[in-house]
């Protein structure tokens, strides 16, 4: 099934991948089947993806999402304050994730060993599980640059490697997480030319929140570059959507975000509306493709999209399904 999602060309192939994934995991994964049981939603009856059942992303803080008997590889936890109940995605087989992350990097950004990779994510590298951690280290590995490394709090040797880097012609991707950024362009000035900044997103209690359109505006004019991009993920998922700037995300061929109405959760929207985030990600073949997640967007016609927030917990309905 590997090979199949990986190399989905066309609509047709991710629908027809899709209904098979769904089936699988209807048939395999005991939370995910008991989800639809309650909706009254059988394989044999779901005639287009948006009738598929999208599970709560809440699941994964309360049950173990997985859709094979095999033993556990690795166990990806998400952060959290202090005495907050945290997400567990249990992961059979790592090799789905790797190739989802370095076949999403190629699709949008080419060959990983073009790149010195940097990486300032401090407060991933302070806690144990981070699927994000656990990608770049892979990413930084395969680069082949004996440049490309992490960053904790040394942010004066960083900056001092960056204009070196950036003067030298090399292409540099710096990875960062906000807060992270911003300390750094308070500190320092820059005007580069060859390098990509890219923020994960979260000041997690570190700095006040800002909308990501404030934030990229600082950041573009403390680096000096056109454009700030991102990457969407989530503990959760197996695979990661990206922008180049703008706000706007593209999914590689086997992901696919919707949105469902917020006041009726199992509806799903067409595009242009603003609606709760559903992912589609064929990645997640050992665990559940299918997730509703907390976040709130919109989809464009060309697929593309965008995060707009998160829904307040008062705001999530059709909660009294999670009840299993």
């Amino acid at each position: 099934m590997k090979n199949s999602i990986f190399n989905i060309a066309s609509e047709e192939q991710f629908e027809d991948v899709t209904f098979k994934v769904f089936k699988h995991q209807f048939e395999n994964n005991a939370v995910y089947r008991s989800f639809c049981d309650l909706l009254y939603v059988h394989p044999s009856d779901v005639k287009t993806i948006e009738e598929i059942p999208f599970l709560p992303i809440a699941f994964f803080k309360s049950k173990k999402v997985v859709s094979s008997n095999d033993p556990i590889k690795e166990i990806f936890t998400s952060s959290g304050t202090t005495g907050s109940v945290t997400s567990k995605h249990f992961v059979i087989d790592l090799s789905y994730y790797e190739e989802s992350y370095i076949k999403g990097f190629e699709h949008f950004y080419g060959n990983i060993d073009d790149y010195i990779i940097l990486a300032l994510l401090p407060n991933y590298l302070e806690r144990k599980g981070s699927s994000l951690i656990y990608m770049v280290d892979d990413l930084i590995k395969k680069s082949n640059h004996q440049e490309s490394g992490f960053y904790l709090n040394n942010i004066d040797e960083l900056a001092s490697k960056l204009h070196q880097l950036d003067n030298s012609g090399k292409k540099v991707l710096l990875i960062g997480v906000s807060f992270a950024l911003l300390d750094m362009i308070e500190q320092h000035s820059f005007n580069l030319k060859n390098t990509i900044i890219m923020e994960t997103g979260g000041m997690k209690g570190r700095r006040k929140e800002l909308i990501r359109s404030e934030l990229h505006q600082l950041l573009s004019d403390g680096f000096g570059v056109k454009n700030i991009h991102s990457e969407y993920g989530m503990t959760e998922l197996l695979s990661q959507g990206y922008s180049n700037g703008n706000g706007i995300f593209n999914c590689p061929p086997w992901m696919k975000i919707l949105t469902r109405d917020t006041e009726d959760p199992l509806t799903v929207q067409q595009p242009g509306k603003t609606g709760g985030i559903n992912v589609i990600d064929l990645a997640n073949y050992n665990s559940c493709s299918f997730i509703a997640t907390q976040d709130l967007g919109k989809v464009h016609t060309d697929n593309s999209f965008e995060i707009i927030g998160r829904f307040d917990n008062s705001d999530i309905r059709g909660c009294n399904l999670m009840v299993l």
